[in-house]
């Protein structure tokens, strides 16, 4: 099966298809996500909280990006593989977003980029998308955004942060982003935002109406428990099997009932009875 391209994103949306997307960090996820025939994966910045254990999305470094997309790309051979550009490594000037834009797809193996902000930021994606490297633009809640914010709360409620919105996103669409995230946004809102967009929206604690929706690996299977977001659902509980399974293993060493003969070795009685003869 041919990898999956921003073309064939933009067919999904023409045809009423919707749109699974899903955050991945490593080898072993991004093989299941790609044998479960997942279209796209995100390596999102993200991976500062449920994986590094910050408490934002801030701390995260283009090394720590660069190192995840690696894993991804080894693992993903179908899905269009997005990668974050982190913190303030897009905001300083055009030069500087070309340049680490381009490191995650030399270095890291990504097909696209992902980065926040609405007519703020147009004219840099306008820049990255003529230089050949497609863009998934992100508005409403944006994480990097956080302190400005006050905390992570929905966007678009008022009538001049939704307006603010709308104009967001018809820049980033103006610029040349193939895709926009829609995070925290009111579902009324995120609704009329993708009836005007020609390209596809994907939504986050953006209600159904999305063209696709995204949802973070850790989130979905239940693995990250300092807290679940109301956007989230739990299609799995694996931290509790894996903390039963830590528990149950924890008790069979300490019992002395593993290792058994099933996961030892043997070796030849003849060389056994050499060594154990009084030298």
């Amino acid at each position: 099966m041919p990898r999956v391209t921003i073309r064939d994103i933009a067919r999904m949306k023409s045809r009423g298809e919707r749109i699974p997307m899903v955050t991945v960090y490593d080898y072993t996820s991004a093989r299941v996500a790609d044998a479960a025939e997942i279209p796209v994966v995100l390596v999102g910045d993200s991976l500062g909280m449920v994986v590094l254990g910050y408490d934002s999305t801030i701390p995260v470094t283009m090394d720590d990006m660069v190192h995840h997309t690696k894993m991804v790309a080894r693992g993903c051979q179908q899905a269009l593989i997005v990668a974050d550009l982190p913190f303030m490594t897009y905001q300083v000037d055009q030069g500087q977003a070309l340049t680490n834009a381009a490191r995650l797809l030399q270095e890291g193996g990504a097909q696209t980029v992902k980065l926040e902000g609405g007519e703020a930021v147009a004219e840099t994606v306008h820049r990255i998308v003529h230089a050949g490297i497609p863009v998934m633009g992100h508005i409403g809640l944006t994480p990097q955004s956080v302190n400005a914010f006050g905390g992570f709360r929905v966007q678009g409620r008022l009538r001049a942060e939704a307006v603010q919105l709308l104009k967001d996103a018809q820049a980033l669409q103006d610029a040349g982003a193939y895709s926009v995230v829609l995070e925290l946004v009111p579902a009324p809102l995120a609704r009329l935002i993708t009836q005007r967009l020609t390209i596809p929206t994907i939504g986050i604690g953006a209600g159904p109406e999305c063209d696709g929706q995204v949802q973070v690996l850790h989130d979905m299977l239940g693995l990250f428990t300092d807290f679940v977001p109301k956007h989230a659902k739990q299609y799995a509980t694996l931290g509790d099997a894996m903390k039963q399974a830590f528990i149950d293993y924890a008790r069979e060493v300490r019992d002395g009932d593993f290792p058994t003969e099933q996961q030892s070795f043997t070796m030849s009685e003849e060389v056994l009875a050499e060594l154990t003869v009084p030298q």
